[in-house]
C-alpha cells in the first residue's frame, strides 16, 4: 500500500473484539453494563465526598479526582465501542481517533500521577502524623492537582502532535478497540523512530519514575507501622492505605500483564483485551474498592442514603 497523508485519510477501522454476530449482543451487554456500573460507581464517590464534611481532606480529595478521572477515562473508549457494537461498524474517524487516542493518554497518565500523591499522602499521614496538616495543606494540595491536570494534558498534547506528523495507509486497521497511542505508531507507514523515543522515554519517565515513589512511600510506611507497638494501633494504622494499596496493586499489574503481553508472539491478539484490564475493570472496581474496604466511605454511605430516605419520608408525609 502507498502511505497517505493525514488529510487524506478519512478514517481508521478498529479491530476490536470477535467478528462472531452472535457474541455481539453478549459483549454490548456486558461493556454496557462495566460502563454504567463504572460511571455511577465513581459518581457516587465524588458525591459522597462532596456532600460529608468529614470528608473534606486531602486523602479524599485525591480520591474524588481519581473517580472523575476514571469516569472520563471509560468514557473516552466505551462509548464509541457500544456504537461500533451496535451499529456493526469498525470506523471511526481519523479526526475522533486522534482525539480517542489524546485523551487516553491523559487520563492514563492522571490516574498514574494521583495513585502516586495519595502514596505520599498516606507516607506523611503515618510516619509524619504531627506534620500533616501542615504539609498536605488544601492549598498545596489544589496547586499539585492542577499541576497533574495541566502537565498530563501537554504530555498527551506532545504525543498527538507527533502522531499527526506521521504517514498512514489507506483502509488502515488497528488491532484494538480504540485508537491506542502504541498499536497507531506500530502501524504507520512512515519513519516512527522520534515518536518510539518519546513513548519509551516517557513510559519510563513516568511508569518506574512514579513505581519508585510509590514504593518508597510504602517501605517507609511499613517501616512506621513495625515500631507501633500496639497490634490495634499497626491494624488501624494499615487500613488508611489498605485501600489504596489494593488500586495501585490492581492498576499497575494491569499495566504489566499488558506490557509482557504484547512483547509476547502474536500479542495483537490478545492486547484488546488485556486493556479492558485498565480501560474499564480497573475503573469499575476502584468505587467497590474504597468503599468495602474503607470504614470512612462506608459510615458516609449510610448517612448519605439513610439522608435520602428521611428526605423522601418527609415530603411524602
Amino acid at each position: 500500500m502507498k502511505p497517505g497523508n493525514a488529510s487524506s485519510i478519512s478514517e481508521f477501522i478498529l479491530h476490536g473484539f470477535s467478528e462472531d454476530p452472535k457474541l455481539q449482543s453478549l459483549l454490548f451487554v456486558v461493556f454496557l453494563s462495566m460502563y454504567l456500573v463504572a460511571v455511577l460507581g465513581n459518581l457516587l464517590i465524588i458525591v459522597i465526598i462532596l456532600a460529608d464534611p468529614h470528608l473534606h481532606t486531602p486523602m479524599y480529595f485525591f480520591l474524588s479526582n481519581l473517580s472523575l478521572v476514571d469516569i472520563c477515562f471509560t468514557s473516552t473508549t466505551v462509548p464509541k465501542l457500544l456504537v461500533n457494537i451496535q451499529t456493526q461498524t469498525k470506523a471511526i474517524t481519523y479526526g475522533g481517533c486522534i482525539a480517542q487516542m489524546y485523551f487516553v493518554v491523559h487520563f492514563s497518565v492522571l490516574d498514574i500521577l494521583l495513585l502516586t500523591v495519595m502514596a505520599y499522602d498516606r507516607f506523611v499521614a503515618i510516619c509524619h502524623p504531627l506534620h500533616y496538616t501542615v504539609i498536605m495543606n488544601p492549598q498545596l494540595c489544589t496547586q499539585v492537582v492542577l499541576v497533574f491536570w495541566f502537565s498530563s494534558a501537554l504530555h498527551a498534547l506532545l504525543h498527538s502532535l507527533l502522531v499527526l506528523q506521521l504517514s498512514f495507509c489507506p483502509d488502515l486497521e488497528i488491532p484494538h478497540f480504540f485508537c491506542e497511542l502504541k498499536q497507531m505508531v506500530e502501524v504507520a507507514c512512515s519513519d516512527t523512530f522520534i515518536n518510539s523515543v518519546v513513548i519509551y522515554f516517557a513510559a519510563v519517565l513516568l511508569g518506574c519514575g512514579t513505581f519508585a515513589a510509590i514504593l518508597y512511600s510504602y517501605c517507609k510506611i511499613v517501616s512506621s507501622i513495625r515500631r507501633i507497638s500496639s497490634a490495634q494501633g499497626k491494624f488501624k494504622a494499615f487500613s488508611t492505605c489498605a485501600s489504596h494499596l489494593s488500586v495501585v496493586s490492581l492498576f499497575y499489574c494491569t499495566i504489566l500483564g499488558i506490557y509482557l503481553n504484547s512483547a509476547a508472539p502474536h500479542s495483537s491478539q490478545g492486547n484488546p483485551t488485556a486493556s479492558v484490564m485498565y480501560a474499564v475493570v480497573a475503573p469499575m472496581l476502584n468505587p467497590f474498592i474504597y468503599s468495602l474496604r474503607n470504614q470512612d466511605i462506608k459510615r458516609a454511605l449510610r448517612a448519605f442514603f439513610v439522608r435520602g430516605i428521611i428526605k423522601e419520608r418527609l415530603s411524602l408525609d
